[in-house]
């Protein structure tokens, strides 16, 4: 074998070793715990939010995560069946709807007030333009949702849109589960 493969091989081998320690330390579930959360996340001013911070998963209560983007055909969709379950649940369950897209150039948060309005959100959006919650979910595309429970423990994880009917099963088995233990994801 000549001397530049071996020395190709070992730098392949060093940052796939570097990577997986990175990922390891950034993302939850690989070692079984989800210690990235709660992070903080932005809010802005919309209709069912205000500008400042919240914690999530919210402290104390089931949590529906939902990450989306503007630009996003599927969050659009996946819009209808989060004001549906927030409609029957919204009193005893936080939600939140975080973007990960950057505020400036062609993005401001009237743009996304805007978006909100249109599309019927009325609870909390925040901004979160580093992906943290999108890596502590580990959460790969967009739309995505996680169901946290009370403890804050997440319970349940979805890549794409989903029903109204499974959001709301989900949303049942948070507030059934309280805080015990066990994950189940999708």
């Amino acid at each position: 074998m000549n001397r530049r493969r071996v020395l190709t091989a070992l730098a392949g081998l060093g940052l796939t070793g570097a990577s997986a320690l990175a990922l390891t330390d950034r993302l939850p579930g690989l070692d079984g715990s989800d210690s990235a959360l709660p992070l903080r996340v932005e809010t802005i001013d919309a209709r069912g939010s205000t500008a400042g911070q919240v914690r999530v998963p919210a402290p104390d209560m089931p949590t529906v995560v939902d990450l989306f983007a503007t630009w996003c055909a599927p969050c659009k969709e996946q819009m209808d069946a989060l004001s549906t379950v927030h409609g029957e649940y919204g009193d005893r369950v936080a939600f939140v709807s975080v973007t990960n897209e950057r505020i400036g150039g062609t993005l401001s948060r009237a743009d996304v007030r805007e978006w909100w309005r249109t599309h019927d959100g009325a609870w909390t959006v925040g901004l979160d333009p580093e992906s943290d919650l999108m890596s502590a979910l580990g959460a790969s595309g967009l739309p995505f949702l996680a169901v946290a429970d009370a403890s804050g423990e997440i319970r349940w994880t979805h890549a794409g849109v989903a029903s109204t009917a499974t959001l709301r099963r989900e949303v049942e088995r948070a507030l059934e589960s309280g805080s015990a233990s066990g994950t189940s994801r999708s």
